[in-house]
């Protein structure tokens, strides 16, 4: 792991300005980015609802962080058996948080911030990253090496239905899964932990069946994968790996040679795509330099920050409006509190 830099907040403030792209005098440039120390020392994931920003711990805490949309702590999830990734219903009143410690997923109220179902994956399961797709809660799971693979909840089912196990493919850890908001037909799988890296692109059949589609070509998307994302239609996919340095973009129906590319630097940690798949933010854990980035789709940079820790892997998300990115960072050293940046997002 890299030694980090320790810029304060107070450089960061004075050379917002430059990192977003702001040109002096301009009336309309964007705020300032702020950075609000967590009651968390480590982090797993950030979502946006909207009003409020929820930021989870990792597997070795207990919490789930809430926050306004400009970042004060208004709230905590407590007593959460290691929350991991989380997720977001479409209409955003619901909060999923994968908990691999506990073998389950539990389900919240993004309003009240109460506790409405608890859904068992199965002993010996480990969840730890979730996507949705209609009334299909799908969640990448996996304990031990070589035992990764994909399960799915069938929410339009009372009580909700388990499955597990749906796909033959070999997963080296639990994998990544992205799904399109737009697009009820399609699922991506990552697997993360090797090198070279490799995608799985599935189609939903009948009953939630997965059909496995295409995979990349040998080295495509690099390696030590972190990230992947869809855009809304499901028609092109994007990942983070620790190399190459920038995020790379291939259409889902030939995953061999990118259609884009967004350059960040060294180790790309993660990537996500605004509400509308306009926009695409991607970070990487680049010493002395900006680590997060907010491009065009075409690949031209409209901003960039400098955020001072390392990135959370997956560590990004846009608010829904599309004029914030929330990151997350941790001090790898133990020394400084896990944060949250809110980075105001110049007009496209």
């Amino acid at each position: 792991m890299q030694t980090r830099r320790g810029l304060t907040l107070a450089l960061a403030a004075l050379t917002a300005g430059l990192l977003t792209g702001a040109t002096p005098g301009h009336a309309q440039a964007a705020a300032a980015p702020t950075a609000t120390p967590l009651p968390l020392s480590t982090v797993a994931d950030v979502v946006s609802a909207g009003d409020r920003v929820f930021v989870s711990g990792g597997s070795s805490a207990t919490d789930v962080v809430v926050t306004s949309a400009t970042g004060t702590v208004v709230g905590t999830l407590s007593g959460l058996p290691g929350p991991t990734d989380l997720l977001l219903s479409a209409d955003r009143r619901t909060l999923y948080v994968a908990l691999p410690t506990a073998n389950a997923i539990a389900a919240f109220d993004t309003g009240s911030l109460l506790e409405s179902a608890r859904y068992d994956t199965g002993a010996g399961e480990c969840p730890s990253s979730l996507a949705l797709t209609g009334r299909y809660l799908w969640f990448g799971y996996g304990c031990d090496q070589w035992g990764g693979n994909i399960g799915r909840i069938d929410l339009g089912r009372q009580p909700a239905r388990l499955s597990t196990g749906l796909v033959s493919e070999d997963f080296y850890y639990a994998p990544l899964l992205a799904a399109a908001s737009q697009n009820r037909a399609v699922l991506l799988a990552g697997q993360p932990g090797l090198s070279p890296a490799s995608v799985y692109a599935y189609g939903i059949g009948a009953a939630g069946a997965l059909t496995m589609l295409r995979t990349n070509q040998f080295s495509a998307v690099g390696s030590n994968l972190r990230d992947i994302a869809l855009d809304p239609t499901g028609t092109t996919l994007y990942t983070a790996a620790g190399s190459p340095p920038l995020v790379q973009a291939f259409p889902f129906a030939d995953i061999a040679t990118p259609s884009a590319t967004y350059a960040t630097g060294p180790y790309p940690r993660a990537v996500e795509l605004s509400r509308l798949g306009t926009r695409i933010a991607a970070g990487a854990d680049a010493a002395y330099a900006p680590d997060v980035f907010v491009f065009a789709a075409d690949g031209t940079e409209q901003a960039r920050y400098e955020l001072g820790d390392e990135l959370s892997a997956g560590g990004l998300a846009w608010a829904p409006n599309e004029t914030r990115v929330y990151a997350v960072t941790s001090d790898w050293t133990g020394a400084r509190p896990a944060t949250l940046h809110v980075l105001p997002v110049p007009a496209a």
